[in-house]
């Protein structure tokens, strides 16, 4: 009797609510590409918000548990415009299938309105049952942990929304001492089309994602919880908002990868396993002096071009002529690796990491620890020149225009990214700084995104923040690596510095690593890891490491060949791996800053009145969108081929044509 009375209800609605849709198969209405997010405070729901919020897709929040928030009804969800009827929103994120409560009416309106101008619903968590399309779990299902699952892909996944993944899609397991999923797997019923499922007792399969078609409508119905880090979720996000869009939306997604080696050409200073610090560093008691260094070879060099070759992966080599130069000063006048590097410079892109690889910011007083800003009598912070940093800057690029090295003068990283303000000692940049990147034509200058995550201006200059890799600068060998790790990561009481301990950003490991074995069996996993978990997340970030990872026992290449590895056993060939330079990093998100700007002050105007897009931004803010592949773009005279090919579908950055107010794509038939 309640479902009846529902169904009652929803007809009403729909009639009184969209007269013009159901008056005439000949008006055609706007439907407004925006998505409507209710919100539970859950981490399903907040995972799928941060994937449209990351990617550029605009959404309106409703808390559910908010007093003041609007009530859905009709009139929010759509009205009447330039005679037209519109549907404000494309798709709609619910926490679940019935987040109001049985029988409701703002239940009751989003079921007319989704019924009326075919808008989806994404049920974000749910368990199986009926109501879902499913049958209960204890008829050929499972409820439970999921740690370690191997789900997969079902045919209809891959031919549909889930197309760009290879087919398998397996649950974390990263901890056996704790619990990291949960979930629910039923048998479909009619009506019920599976996208993922995983096996069951018995050797049948149940549906853990699937889209649910009845009354008009479709859900699409996902059965375990999960967070917006979690890899099963990060590998379906993209197919979700795909799928809950019906392909067409504001915004572009991406999988990227970049690698910046540091210091190449320069010999890094080693970590010493007896005093548990870096001989030749202002803080490293008992190691005064300059201590042993790590510096490639020919050999390493030679390794790493065939390495590139064999893994079709392109590391950016960040170079310190100078410091390069002054070793073959002393050893001898000859530079074997150097030359090597040299005449293999096309297989490599190149970033001027300055020519000595000096501290840029404020001048050091090491006679304390931590170091402090040095300072004249009157108190007055002593800074580097600006003279001093331009030909630091100026040299290093002259040296590789000489050695017919290709390299772009717009980027720069700074040594320790120094220069830019180092807190606590250094809480401004040197004002020195930006004068200095205007004299060598410098736009993009790197920095630590563990210090700086956000872009922002340095003069006229941009930051481009990297994602340092725990693969350390001061170690060459695997023993060295995990030694230096156990210090940091262990507690005081298992011999390690208790860091960990303190830091309440940190934890320690269980007990300190098998110097034999740690590295590769602890550490590089979860390097892999956390670099894989940024690659998911539509993050343009480089990762940045040393010359001394490719060296001696070439540490870094296990973490690369694990992270490529694993992604192309994830993704189908539709999805590569995206390798962008610098420039390119800095130019995503000064696009995105603009966009997002442009969002948040309501300048954007989108919507698709049938096969036509149309999307108005502010002057000079190019607009990401995402479409199937035929999608044509109007241009002044006739049409043209749109957008970029990636994951099954086509995107990019777009603005108006010369003589439009507005971008206007014809989305194929």
């Amino acid at each position: 009797m309640n479902r009846t009375a529902a169904v009652c209800v929803a007809a009403a609605l729909v009639s009184v609510a969209v007269p013009a849709v159901s008056a005439t198969a000949a008006v055609t209405p706007r439907i407004d590409l925006k998505v409507l997010v209710v919100d539970d405070g859950g981490s399903a729901v907040d995972a799928v918000t941060s994937e449209l919020r990351d990617t550029g897709v605009p959404y309106t929040t409703v808390a559910l548990g908010s007093p003041g928030r609007p009530v859905i009804d009709a009139a929010f969800l759509a009205d009447t415009v330039d005679g037209k009827p519109r549907a404000k929103y494309q798709g709609v994120v619910l926490p679940n299938e019935d987040p109001f409560g049985a029988g409701s009416a703002e239940m009751a309106a989003l079921t007319a309105y989704e019924a009326a101008y075919g808008i989806r619903q994404v049920d974000a968590y749910t368990w199986a049952h009926p109501g879902v399309g499913l049958d209960y779990t204890d008829n050929g299902g499972y409820s439970g942990q999921l740690d370690g699952v191997q789900a997969a892909l079902t045919d209809a996944g891959r031919a549909g929304p889930f197309g760009y993944l290879a087919g398998q899609v397996t649950f974390e397991d990263n901890s056996g001492l704790i619990p990291e999923s949960y979930g629910y797997a039923g048998k479909p019923r009619p009506g019920y089309t599976s996208y993922v499922d995983m096996p069951v007792a018995g050797g049948g399969r149940a549906s853990l994602v699937g889209e649910y078609t009845h009354d008009g409508r479709s859900e699409l119905v996902v059965t375990f919880g999960y967070n917006r880090y979690q890899r099963q979720y990060r590998l379906l996000a993209r197919g979700i908002v795909d799928w809950l869009t019906q392909g067409v939306h504001l915004g572009q997604s991406r999988n990227y990868l970049s690698v910046h080696v540091d210091d190449v050409f320069a010999p890094d200073a080693r970590w010493n396993t007896e005093l548990d610090c870096t001989p030749g560093d202002y803080d490293c008691a008992g190691g005064e002096g300059e201590g042993s260094t790590i510096r490639m070879t020919a050999a390493d060099a030679q390794y790493a071009a065939q390495w590139q070759q064999a893994r079709g992966f392109t590391l950016d080599m960040v170079y310190n002529a100078g410091a390069g130069e002054e070793w073959k000063a002393e050893n001898g006048g000859t530079d074997a690796m150097a030359a090597q590097l040299v005449a293999d410079r096309a297989k490599y892109r190149w970033i001027n990491h300055t020519y000595t690889h000096p501290f840029l910011g404020c001048v050091q007083d090491v006679s304390v620890v931590p170091w402090k800003c040095a300072t004249t009598a009157n108190g007055t912070t002593q800074w580097m020149s600006r003279s001093e940093i331009a030909a630091q800057i100026r040299d290093n690029h002259n040296w590789a225009v000489g050695k017919g090295i290709s390299v772009d003068r717009t980027e720069l990283v700074t040594g320790e990214h120094s220069g830019l303000k180092t807190l606590p000692q250094q809480p401004v940049d040197n004002p020195n700084l930006a004068g200095a990147l205007a004299d060598n034509g410098v736009r993009w200058i790197a920095s630590d995104n563990s210090r700086e995550p956000q872009q922002r201006a340095v003069g006229n200059a941009l930051t481009v923040p990297r994602h340092p890799m725990n693969v350390y600068y001061n170690t060459g060998t695997a023993a060295e690596m995990a030694d230096e790790y156990n210090w940091i990561y262990t507690s005081a009481a298992d011999g390690g510095s208790g860091i960990c301990e303190s830091n309440p950003a940190s934890t320690c490991l269980p007990e300190p690593l098998d110097t034999a074995t740690g590295y590769a069996e602890y550490i590089v996993p979860q390097e892999a890891r956390t670099a894989l978990r940024h690659v998911l997340a539509n993050d343009p970030r480089p990762h940045y490491v040393h010359q001394s990872n490719l060296a001696e026992d070439r540490i870094l290449y296990p973490v690369l060949d694990e992270i490529l590895t694993t992604y192309q056993a994830l993704f189908a060939a539709s999805t590569p791996l995206v390798n962008p330079r610098q420039r390119d990093t800095g130019t995503e998100f000064t696009r995105r800053a603009a966009w997002d700007k442009a969002l948040a002050d309501g300048k954007v105007t989108a919507y698709r009145v049938g096969s036509t897009v149309t999307v108005k931004a502010p002057a000079g803010v190019s607009a990401p969108v995402t479409a199937p592949e035929g999608t044509r773009k109007q241009l002044t005279l006739g049409t043209g081929a749109w957008g970029t090919a990636y994951a099954g579908t086509r995107s990019a950055w777009t603005a108006p044509e010369f003589l439009q107010s507005a971008v206007t794509l014809k989305l194929p038939s």
